[in-house]
C-alpha cells in the first residue's frame, strides 16, 4: 500500500471513532441522564446538560493551537499515537461510572468526557496535517473529501448504535469507542512514519500559551455560565463572574498578540494571516461555524420535543428517531464532500466553497417557512439540501487553508482552524439558545397557562404551571423525558387522575412550546442566514487557486 493511503486509512479510523462519540452522546444523553438517575426539574441540575454539552468544546477550544504548535515541533505521528491512547483511557473511564450515582456521576461524565477532549485534541490537528503531508496538492481534497464522508458515515454508526445500545446498557455506549481507538493506535505505531528531530532546539512559547488558552477558556465559561440563570433570570448574561470571564478573557487574547509578535518561536506564527486563501478561509469557517453551531441541537429539541410527541412517538423514543429523520443530512454530506473535494482538485476552492455556503443559506431560509407539526417530506428535502451545502462547503474550504500551509506551520494552522470552529459553535450554541430561552421565559409561562385552562384544567392548577421554569421544560424536552413523570411533588400530590391524564398527554407539552419554540427558532435562523451569506463573501474573497508548494519562490509566498 502506498504511504498516502496508510495515512488515510489511518486518519479515517481516528475520524469514524470521533464522530461515533459525537452523535452516539448526542442521541444517547437521555439514557444516559436516566441511567445516572438526573432529575431536570430539581435546581441547578440544567447545568450538568450544559456541560456535558460544551466541557468537550471548550477543552477543544483552549488546547488546538498549543497542541498544534507542540506537534510541529516534536512530531505529528507520535502525539497523534498518543491522542488514541488518552482517548481510549478516557472512553475506559466513563464506561465505569456508577449507575444511579446522581450529581456525583454527572460531575464524572463532564471530567472524563474533558480528558477525553485532550485525545480527541491530537488525533483532530494532526489528522489533516498528516493528511496533507502525505497527499501531493492535486489529490489533496479528494483526501480530505474522503476524510469527511467517513466522519459522516462514522455520524451514522453513532446514531444507529446509541439506539441500539441505550436498549441495554448505557455504559456500552463508550466502549463502542475503544476497539476502534486501540486498532488506530496500533496501526499508527507500526505503519505511519516517525519523521527524526531536526537536532535544533526551540524555545517553547509559554506566555503565548498561557495567554491564548486562558482567553479561550475564560470566553468559553462566559458565554456558559450565561446560559445558567442567575437571580431571578432566566439567564446568566448580568452574573458578576460571566462579566468578568469575558473582561479577563478578551485582555488575554489582546495580550497574545504583542507577545506573540516579539516571539523568538512563536505559538502561531502571524504571518500566516498575510496569506489570503487562509485568512479568508479561516473567517468563512468561523461564521459557518458561527451559524450552523447550534442547528443539531435546536432540531433536536424540535424533533423530540415537539414534533415527535405529537405523532404518537413516546418520549422514550424519540432521541432514537430524531437522529433517524436527521439521517437526510447526513446524506446529503456524504454524496457531497468527495465531490467538493474533486473539485476542488480541479478547480480550486473558491466558487466550489462559496455554492456551498448560498445552498446552506438557502437551507435555513426554507427551514423558516416550517410550522412546527410541519411536513415531513417538506423538512427532510430542506435538510437534505442543507447536508449538500455543509458538503460542498467544508471539505473545498478546509482543502484550500491547509494548502496554503508552509509544512512545517500545518500542525499550528490545523490547530487554528480547528479552534476558530470550536469557539464559532461554542458561541452559536450560547447565542441562540439565549434567544431561545428569552423568548420562552417571555411566552411559555403565557402559553401553558392558556393551554391548561383550554384543557379544562383549575385556574389555580394552570397558574402552578405557568410558575415551571422554562429552562426545564426545555431540559426535559431535549432529553425525551415525560414531564409529567418528572413535575415537582408539591404541585402533582393532590391533582385527581383526569388531571394528570391531561399533563401526561402526548400533545399538552409539544403544543406549550411549539409556538414559542418556532419564535426563537426563525430569529435564530435569521441570524444564520445573515452570518452565512458574508461568509459566502469572503470565502469568495479568498481569491483563486493557491497552493503553497507551487506558491514558493513567488512574491505571494510569505516568509517561513
Amino acid at each position: 500500500m502506498e504511504y498516502k493511503w496508510v495515512v488515510l486509512t489511518n486518519t479515517t479510523l481516528g475520524v469514524i471513532m470521533s464522530s461515533i462519540n459525537m452523535y452516539i452522546v448526542l442521541i444517547s444523553l437521555p439514557t444516559i441522564f436516566r441511567g445516572l438517575n438526573i432529575n431536570p426539574f430539581l435546581p441547578g441540575e440544567f447545568d450538568y446538560l450544559l456541560w456535558v454539552l460544551m466541557g468537550y468544546s471548550i477543552v477543544l477550544a483552549s488546547v488546538l493551537v498549543t497542541f498544534g504548535r507542540i506537534s510541529d515541533l516534536y512530531g505529528r505521528t507520535r502525539l497523534y499515537t498518543l491522542g488514541f491512547i488518552i482517548f481510549t483511557i478516557a472512553s475506559i473511564l466513563l464506561s465505569v461510572i456508577p449507575s444511579g450515582s446522581g450529581n456525583l456521576g454527572a460531575l464524572l461524565l463532564i471530567v472524563f468526557r474533558m480528558i477525553q477532549a485532550v485525545g480527541g485534541g491530537f488525533l483532530m490537528v494532526n489528522s489533516t496535517a498528516l493528511l496533507t503531508d502525505a497527499f501531493p496538492p492535486g489529490e489533496r481534497g479528494k483526501a480530505l473529501g474522503l476524510n469527511q464522508t467517513a466522519f459522516i458515515i462514522g455520524s451514522f454508526l453513532g446514531i444507529i448504535l446509541g439506539g441500539l445500545l441505550s436498549n441495554y446498557d448505557w455504559h456500552l455506549l463508550f466502549l463502542v469507542n475503544v476497539p476502534f481507538a486501540v486498532a488506530g493506535a496500533l496501526w499508527s505505531v507500526f505503519k505511519l512514519r516517525r519523521v527524526s528531530s531536526s537536532g535544533i532546539k526551540v524555545k517553547i512559547d509559554y506566555w503565548g500559551n498561557v495567554t491564548l488558552a486562558a482567553g479561550l477558556v475564560l470566553i468559553s465559561l462566559g458565554f456558559t455560565y450565561a446560559l445558567m440563570p442567575y437571580g431571578n433570570s432566566e439567564m446568566g448574561w448580568l452574573n458578576p463572574y460571566v462579566v468578568l470571564s469575558f473582561i479577563v478573557g478578551v485582555i488575554m487574547l489582546v495580550a497574545f498578540i504583542p507577545i506573540e509578535l516579539r516571539q523568538e518561536a512563536p505559538l502561531f506564527n502571524l504571518s500566516l494571516f498575510k496569506v489570503r486563501p487562509f485568512t479568508y478561509g479561516i473567517m468563512a469557517l468561523f461564521l459557518s461555524s458561527l451559524a450552523r453551531g447550534a442547528l443539531m441541537f435546536l432540531l433536536t429539541i424540535w424533533l423530540q420535543g415537539i414534533y415527535l410527541p405529537l405523532h404518537g412517538f413516546s418520549y422514550a423514543e424519540t432521541p432514537f428517531w430524531a437522529g433517524i429523520y436527521m439521517l437526510s443530512m447526513l446524506i446529503g454530506m456524504v454524496i457531497m464532500a468527495p465531490i467538493g473535494g474533486a473539485l476542488t482538485d480541479k478547480y480550486g476552492a473558491r466558487i466550489v466553497a462559496t455554492v456551498g455556503m448560498i445552498i446552506i443559506a438557502a437551507s435555513l431560509y426554507l427551514l423558516t417557512l416550517l410550522p412546527y407539526n410541519f411536513n415531513l417530506t417538506s423538512f427532510e428535502l430542506i435538510l437534505f439540501l442543507n447536508g449538500l451545502g455543509n458538503g460542498l462547503f467544508s471539505s473545498p474550504n478546509t482543502t484550500s487553508i491547509m494548502n496554503a500551509l508552509h509544512p512545517k506551520d500545518r500542525g499550528a494552522g490545523n490547530g487554528m482552524r480547528q479552534t476558530f470552529s470550536n469557539v464559532g459553535s461554542t458561541i452559536s450554541m450560547a447565542m441562540f439558545f439565549s434567544i431561545a430561552m428569552s423568548i420562552f421565559s417571555q411566552y411559555v409561562p403565557v402559553r401553558i397557562h392558556e393551554m391548561a385552562l383550554s384543557y379544562g384544567l383549575p385556574a389555580d392548577i394552570a397558574s402552578s404551571l405557568s410558575k415551571i421554569p422554562a429552562s426545564s421544560l426545555l431540559f426535559a424536552a431535549f432529553l425525551g423525558i415525560d414531564p409529567a413523570s418528572v413535575l415537582p411533588s408539591t404541585l402533582t400530590a393532590n391533582l385527581p387522575a383526569s388531571i394528570m391524564k391531561v399533563l401526561d398527554s402526548s400533545t399538552f407539552l409539544p403544543n406549550v412550546l411549539g409556538s414559542p419554540f418556532m419564535m426563537g427558532l426563525r430569529i435564530s435562523l435569521y441570524i444564520s442566514i445573515v452570518l452565512v451569506v458574508i461568509g459566502a463573501v469572503l470565502s469568495y474573497m479568498r481569491g483563486g487557486r493557491y497552493v503553497y508548494e507551487e506558491a514558493k519562490g513567488k512574491e505571494e509566498a510569505y516568509t517561513a
